[in-house]
């Protein structure tokens, strides 16, 4: 198994930028593909983007899309969220996740492992 540490949340102004990392530990990062979730009061858990085996496609819900990115750097075995210009609607928890599956995926029930999740808060 493989598991997953996130930082860099925190409070950040709408228009500014913030990057958040998962740091992954016990099998390469590279057997998984990984994506970010997040989950605001009284809403249900959502797919964010998403990144294959290689980092050579990726995929994003329409309200992140040209605003945030995903990459990630398997040798180092991180994965990451930048965020630009975030509004206060992005304001939710953010959750790393990893999928033994192949393909970028965007359920919640496809993806094996989670990271803690970590609270980013855009103000006005």
């Amino acid at each position: 198994q493989v598991q997953l540490v996130q930082s860099g949340g925190g409070l950040v102004q709408s228009g500014g930028s913030l990057r958040l990392s998962c740091a992954a530990s016990g099998r390469p990062i590279s057997s998984y593909v990984m994506g970010w979730f997040r989950q605001a009061p009284e809403k249900e858990r959502e797919f964010v983007a998403g990144i294959s085996w290689s980092g050579s496609s990726t995929n994003y819900a329409n309200s992140v899309k040209g605003r945030f990115t995903i990459s990630r750097e398997n040798t180092q075995n991180m994965v990451y969220l930048q965020m630009i210009n975030p509004k206060p609607e992005d304001t939710a928890v953010y959750y790393c996740a990893a999928s033994t599956r192949a393909g970028i995926r965007q359920l919640m029930g496809e993806y094996n492992y989670w990271g803690q999740g970590t609270q980013v808060t855009v103000s006005s």
